[in-house]
């Protein structure tokens, strides 16, 4: 039970790094440390089930980290890194930043409470909403990438916050994103993923902002996009098989 704390333990802290960070002006550092929790937090879940040490309480103190990590930390890092920019603009622009990045942290408080609700009955091939940590990363990612610019300008800022609300949005909203932790990898592995993991890696290393954007940008757009796409095939009368409605 020792080794998944502290491993949880290892997400809370970054997640606190992030927010500290933010706070100082250091934003590189910050959407780093939201991935680094990240990476923490898909390892307690795994040691605890490799280990049998699975609990009430490693359940509970996991979801408060991944509230303070990937709900008040993006939150935090999108407003310390646009509020201040934004206001020059006006009054009006700064309260929208402001509602922006609390409306982010209370769909990731429901989020996080919905998914606790529903994890008796859930299809655990599917989360309900796109999962926090995923929401957290496009966030970071985006003001990972956006604090390169020295002068964003008005339309950047509203882009970032802008970003920061869709993401709340799609926590709270019914699209069925896949979920990761369900994929048998001691089953045979295409071609196909011996060529795309490795690439996508190497990007993410060369040029993490860039990439880790792409790739979670992707993700978020994958559920409303499918979405669509039947929408447009039943307008056209094609039968297209229902897609599972997915629960966390």
């Amino acid at each position: 039970m020792l080794l998944p704390n502290l491993l949880t333990t290892g997400a809370l802290a970054c997640g606190f790094y992030a927010i500290v960070s933010a706070i100082n002006g250091d934003f590189s550092r910050a959407g780093a440390a939201v991935f680094a929790a990240m990476v923490f937090d898909g390892l307690d879940g795994r040691v605890a089930r490799l280990t049998k040490t699975e609990s009430v309480f490693g359940k509970e103190y996991d979801s408060l980290a991944d509230m303070v990590s990937f709900g008040v930390a993006p939150a935090v890092v999108a407003f310390q890194w646009g509020i201040a920019r934004i206001t020059e603009y006006g009054d009006a622009w700064g309260r929208f930043g402001w509602i922006a990045a609390f409306f982010y942290c209370v769909c990731a408080a429901l989020r996080l409470a919905r998914f606790n609700a529903r994890a008796g009955t859930a299809d655990k091939r599917y989360f309900e909403g796109l999962p926090s940590p995923s929401a957290a990363g496009l966030v970071a990612a985006f003001v990972w990438f956006s604090s390169e610019w020295r002068e964003p300008g008005l339309a950047g800022l509203i882009v970032t916050f802008a970003i920061t609300a869709i993401a709340g949005l799609l926590m709270v909203s019914q699209f069925p994103y896949p979920s990761l932790k369900q994929i048998d990898w001691t089953l045979r592995v295409k071609f196909f993923y011996f060529v795309i993991v490795p690439v996508s890696l190497a990007f993410v290393v060369a040029m993490p902002p860039p990439s880790l954007l792409f790739l979670f940008s992707t993700f978020a757009l994958s559920a409303p996009a499918v979405w669509v796409a039947r929408r447009l095939r039943r307008a056209f009368g094609r039968t297209v098989p229902e897609h599972p409605s997915g629960h966390d």
